[in-house]
């Protein structure tokens, strides 16, 4: 996701319906991992308020108070792992150093949905767009490489995002990618994209290419949910 879902206070929740629509059991295991916002229990707390017991079975992988819990065992046991925003290259460091992303890696290949906004949209890419080192906004190209290229959230949310995207595209900094408007998802089954959906009607998606010297926008077909 670009930016939405039950961490937007104006978001309507379709976002997130479409997410448990991907999983056929009527109460799917839904883990969520703030690791991007310092596990804030603020966060926390509004994952667990959008995602009752009667929507889903939920747990919180927290790893900066690290609670006894076997990390491969809990994650190849869920239906969805939903990673929350914050810090791009914090929440990558912390997950090297516990080993979580070798864990991923292997729970993608088993079947487990990987899922996210922002930051949790950033992580499963090559590289991403990121204010993670300050309020100037850099290329970070040091994603966990489950997808291939780039990718860009809140596309059309924070005025620098699109041309820092382009930039970093069009002079080679990134390899081209993907970049989504807030309230827009990108799905992808087998590491290929399958599909764009939004929650709203003007969220887009974008593939962006590198073009000799600049960046090329092509906008993809986006599904209006609801």
């Amino acid at each position: 996701m670009g930016g939405g879902g039950f961490s937007d206070d104006d978001d309507n929740g379709l976002l997130d319906d479409h997410l448990l629509s991907l999983v056929s059991s009527r109460s799917p295991k839904v883990c969520f991992v703030p690791t991007a916002s310092g596990d804030a229990d603020s966060y926390v707390a509004r994952f667990l308020a959008a995602f009752p017991s009667s929507r889903a079975d939920t747990s919180v992988l927290r790893l900066f108070v690290r609670e006894p819990v076997d990390l491969r065992t809990h994650v190849l046991a869920q239906d969805i792992v939903y990673v929350g925003g914050g810090n791009t290259a914090n929440l990558l460091a912390v997950w090297r150093v516990h080993g979580l992303d070798e864990v991923l890696a292997e729970a993608v290949q088993a079947g487990v949905i990987l899922a996210g906004l922002s930051a949790g949209m950033n992580c499963w890419f090559e590289g991403s767009v990121t204010d993670s080192f300050g309020p100037t906004l850099q290329a970070l190209p040091d994603g966990l490489g489950l997808l291939p290229g780039s990718a860009c959230p809140h596309y059309d949310g924070e005025a620098e995002r699109r041309p820092t995207y382009l930039d970093l595209i069009g002079s080679g900094r990134l390899p081209g990618g993907y970049a989504a408007d807030d309230g827009c998802a990108l799905v992808f089954r087998d590491g290929v994209l399958d599909e764009a959906v939004a929650s709203r009607s003007s969220a887009g998606a974008f593939r962006v290419t590198q073009e000799g010297d600049r960046a090329v926008e092509h906008r993809l077909p986006v599904r209006l949910l609801g």
